[in-house]
């Protein structure tokens, strides 16, 4: 009786852990618009980056694919990723650095972000 009382213990607990879990994460995702999508490529397009990333492969930079694997689609992640495309950024993909873009504004790398997450 103690051995079952256990197993049907440990089995709602890590039911309880999951579900907690895969809520905090939905809770987090935040799609982008098709609207914002295509903006934020528009951008990119218009840009620099395509200098040292590709869609589908390594150059000097990660691939955007690569990057979207890495990170889910939130807000923190769209602002996390938005600062450094900015204020540049090292050391998570290797040792060479991405130059900041100062001149963009934060919404316009924002955008950008959102498209590049929205990548599979």
């Amino acid at each position: 009786m103690k051995t079952i009382y256990k197993f049907l213990l440990s089995v709602t607990m890590a039911i309880a852990f999951l579900l907690i879990s895969s809520t905090t994460v939905s809770a987090q995702v935040k799609k982008a618009t098709s609207a914002e999508i295509a903006e934020g490529k528009a951008l990119i397009t218009k840009s620099d980056c395509l200098a040292c990333h590709k869609v589908d492969a390594k150059l000097v930079g990660p691939s955007y694919m690569d990057v979207a694997k890495k990170y889910i689609a939130s807000e923190a992640n769209y602002t996390l990723l938005s600062q450094k495309v900015v204020k540049g950024g090292s050391g998570v993909w290797g040792p060479i650095p991405m130059s900041a873009h100062s001149s963009l504004k934060p919404e316009e790398a924002k955008k950008m972000i959102k498209y590049i997450l929205s990548i599979k």
